[in-house]
């Protein structure tokens, strides 16, 4: 009997022990910027998974930790989108729900994480960004909020399927994904020699060809000169963006894999190809990095991105990300881009056209979304998501030389078709 007690004292302290170790939420915050977007965040003890959906009116935010006892059940909110927001404990998980008083925009909600910042004291944020419909894209080169690179795939659990895997990140890749939102200056600064100035400048675009070269290359007028769209590769200025790095690993498998060494793995290969057509490729980095440097905020990693591809006055600027979801058997290649001139959706389709017709995998088609490096730079711009690292079978294939060479070898050949 003595040995049976121990055995079982034995257990119940594991078990308390994995209790104190679960995630917990510790706090959650609004706050709403000059833009009128509403920013939603909840703080975490540990790296918790999410999803993002709308249920008639409200939008939900479900993070996979248990609500703290701290915690209210309810906030007075003051912004045009809502009045307040409830926290609802259920459980396994726990839902932030906020009843809108407008009806949103397609795509005008992005969630992404910050990661726990010991040297600050900042632990583990879901961040969940809402842009009302006075505060979207005036078509003006303004941008009202910050948002990482990457879709929210929603598969909120319900009471019977109340489960989000613990311990990996769903973002929006992405992005993705990572710093907070800084305020720009509004007023052109007389000296626009002072360094990365011209670059940081949101510049807009002019829609129309200026030019017709006897090679019949269309030139269209950007921030810091002009931007080809055909006439082959050779000689095309083109940047490409490896998704995530340094501080941020991205999406995470289920064996600990991180999206950001497959993006790099993946951007390293495509630049080859294109040089070797003739192409002058530059990387946002070419190591495990953050772009701007250490403790840097989301506008400005994003931003020092943009940056690479106007510093070089590049043709076309493509970004590589990994998907994740909380439903695991979600898969598949898409391909994203924000209709800021005539040809982002072109080079979006010729891209998703490939990758399409040469795996075997879903083709979740070409998507508009708002995300930050896509909409802020002024040539054409596309964020990839090669496939769902969430998905076994793809995070299986994406380790692996073959699919990291023929995914380099299908973006090439589409951003070939682009200019052709």
């Amino acid at each position: 009997m003595r040995k049976i007690f121990l055995l079982t004292l034995l257990a119940c302290c594991m078990l308390l022990g994995a209790v104190a170790q679960a995630a917990q939420i510790t706090d959650v915050k609004w706050g709403v910027n000059k833009a009128d977007v509403l920013r939603i965040v909840v703080d975490v003890t540990d790296t918790a998974g999410y999803a993002v959906d709308m249920e008639g009116d409200t939008l939900n935010l479900t993070v996979n930790a248990d609500k703290g006892a701290q915690v209210p059940h309810s906030k007075a909110v003051k912004s045009s989108l809502a009045d307040s927001l409830k926290i609802v404990d259920k459980g396994s998980y726990t839902v932030v729900r906020v009843p809108l008083k407008q009806r949103l925009l397609e795509k005008s909600y992005k969630a992404f994480v910050l990661k726990k910042d010991p040297a600050t004291g900042r632990p583990f944020r879901v961040v969940l960004d809402v842009t009302p419909r006075q505060a979207s894209y005036s078509g003006s080169g303004a941008v009202t909020t910050v948002v990482s690179n990457r879709p929210v795939v929603s598969n909120r659990p319900t009471k019977n399927n109340s489960s989000i895997k613990k311990n990996t990140v769903i973002k929006t890749s992405t992005a993705a994904d990572k710093k907070a939102d800084k305020k720009k200056s509004s007023s052109k600064k007389k000296n626009d020699n002072k360094k990365n100035t011209a670059a940081a400048k949101t510049e807009t675009t002019v829609n129309k060809p200026v030019n017709k070269s006897d090679t019949d290359k269309l030139a269209v007028i950007k921030g810091n000169g002009r931007f080809s769209t055909s006439g082959g590769l050779d000689g095309k200025i083109i940047t490409l963006d490896a998704g995530h790095g340094g501080s941020d690993p991205g999406a995470i498998g289920s064996d600990g894999t991180k999206e950001k060494n497959i993006t790099l793995a993946i951007t390293k290969i495509v630049k080859e190809i294109l040089e070797d057509k003739g192409a002058k490729v530059y990387m946002t980095r070419t190591t495990d990095v953050d772009v701007f440097g250490p403790n840097a905020s989301d506008a400005e990693e994003l931003q020092a991105r943009v940056n690479v591809g106007e510093k070089y006055n590049s043709d076309m600027f493509v970004s590589l990300h990994i998907n994740s979801s909380v439903n695991k058997n979600i898969g598949g290649f898409s391909t994203y881009y924000y209709p800021k001139t005539d040809n982002d959706l072109r080079l979006a389709k010729n891209i998703q056209n490939k990758l399409a017709a040469n795996f075997g995998v879903d083709d979740l088609g070409v998507r508009q979304a708002n995300f930050y490096v896509i909409k802020r730079i002024s040539m054409p711009a596309v964020l990839v998501e090669m496939c769902f690292i969430s998905n076994e079978k793809e995070l299986t294939l994406m380790k692996g030389q073959w699919f990291q060479k023929k995914t380099a070898r299908l973006i090439a050949e589409g951003i070939e078709q682009y200019f052709a």
